[in-house]
């Protein structure tokens, strides 16, 4: 695999699959250029292509010019359908929820935002994302048997083979639970579809891991070594490497909020969220910030509160911003050394000029000129957005890699 993209397929291993991804990836978009790419014949194309056309996947553009002198018949180009279906998906915060109906290219066709506890657990929360979800598709005017998946982002480290988090340190209750089960039982109760030829599958991963997917392949897709923070009432970061995610063996890269900072003034005794000390998370987060502003007298209980306050050019709440962009710089120093990133970009509650500002001043200083001479440091594109697309972009990849793609279409019936 080179850039997320599977290497050519044999001939006599050419899937349907295989032909729907190259089509989507754009390197193959004709009958011909199937043919060639692939070395099947044509009849062998034509079957294949069918079971695409009768799922309803793909359809015929506009045909392609044509390049001959002598002229002749311009060569039907083929697309990816992306209306046949759509997908929900959630970003859950810990005092906050987005959600959204996206088509399969991405776009949101509605949105919601509103407060909820990731505190008050896992079963009350995700009933009222399956809520919600039922009121975006009725609001939309969208049949739930439309819906070919649904995505959740959330604040902790997520074993993706199982969709469970795993010891989050900001989730109390939420360690080792059902999660995939759970949102499918709600999205069943809430829209009466109970998922017909198969349960709707269910995606979940860390919220800096999708935001990290979702603005690299928006705006960076030829960056090899793409690196994202979010700092917000905790601190993560999502890294995308050749196109496709690094997760490491169980779900647990990125996680440097927890990092201990022993020569960070009173990091000590700083308690963090996981149970130990120095972390950080601690010194340097949304909620850390937020703690010390109060301590001055400032009203701010959340990263949230602080974002407002950086909003309005609080004072206070500048230097201390720059002050934990200084703490994440050090760290990130580290990170930039060992990965190497084309591109770091900062996001979340903190994501302005005087953390960013903070970044620079220690990442500069600590880290190797040759680890910094490529380096593009920047803030986040798609905004809050990003940990729903991501999320939807999951869905999407997930059920169309071409080693899916058969079991679906057997499913299908086609």
């Amino acid at each position: 695999m080179r850039n997320g993209t599977p290497a050519r397929p044999a001939a006599a291993q050419a899937s349907a699959g295989d032909l729907l991804h190259l089509v989507r990836s754009g390197r193959a978009t004709t009958r011909g250029a199937l043919q060639r790419v692939t070395g099947l014949s044509r009849a062998t194309v034509g079957q294949r292509l069918d079971r695409l056309f009768r799922a309803g996947w793909l359809r015929e553009g506009a045909g392609n010019p044509v390049s001959s002198p002598l002229g002749g018949r311009p060569s039907v180009r083929l697309e990816f359908d992306d209306a046949h279906a759509v997908v929900l998906a959630a970003d859950l915060e810990t005092r906050h929820a987005r959600t959204a109906l996206l088509t399969l290219a991405g776009e949101v066709v509605a949105e919601r935002g509103g407060a909820l506890r990731v505190e008050d657990g896992p079963e009350r929360v995700l009933d009222r994302l399956g809520a919600v979800f039922g009121e975006l598709l009725r609001e939309s005017g969208r049949d739930a048997a439309l819906v070919c998946g649904i995505g959740l982002a959330v604040p902790g480290p997520v074993d993706s083979g199982t969709g469970r988090v795993v010891q989050p340190p900001i989730m109390p209750g939420w360690d080792g639970y059902d999660i995939r089960g759970r949102l499918r039982r709600a999205f069943t109760e809430h829209t009466g579809h109970g998922g017909v030829p198969a349960p709707v599958p269910v995606l979940v991963d860390n919220d800096a891991n999708l935001m990290a997917y979702a603005e690299q392949r928006a705006h960076y897709p030829d960056c090899s070594a793409f690196a994202l923070v979010k700092v917000s009432t905790g601190i993560g970061a999502g890294v995308v490497v050749d196109g496709s995610l690094y997760r490491g063996i169980d779900g647990g890269a990125g996680d440097i909020g927890h990092i201990r900072v022993p020569g960070v003034p009173g990091s000590a005794a700083a308690p963090c969220k996981c149970g130990s000390y120095g972390c950080l998370a601690a010194v340097a987060s949304g909620r850390a910030v937020a703690a010390r502003l109060a301590a001055a007298g400032v009203p701010a209980a959340s990263g949230s509160d602080v974002r407002e306050l950086l909003a309005a050019g609080h004072p206070e709440a500048v230097g201390l911003a720059r002050e934990a962009g200084r703490q994440v710089g050090e760290v990130l120093a580290t990170v930039v050394t060992l990965l190497n990133p084309g591109v770091l970009m900062i996001a979340g509650d903190l994501a302005g000029t005087p953390f960013l500002t903070g970044v620079r001043e220690l990442l500069y200083q600590r880290a190797l000129p040759r680890s910094t001479a490529h380096l593009e440091i920047v803030t986040s594109r798609l905004g809050g957005r990003a940990g729903l697309i991501g999320a939807g972009a999951l869905v999407v990849e997930h059920l169309y890699a071409p080693e899916r793609v058969e079991e679906r279409l057997v499913a299908l019936g086609v």
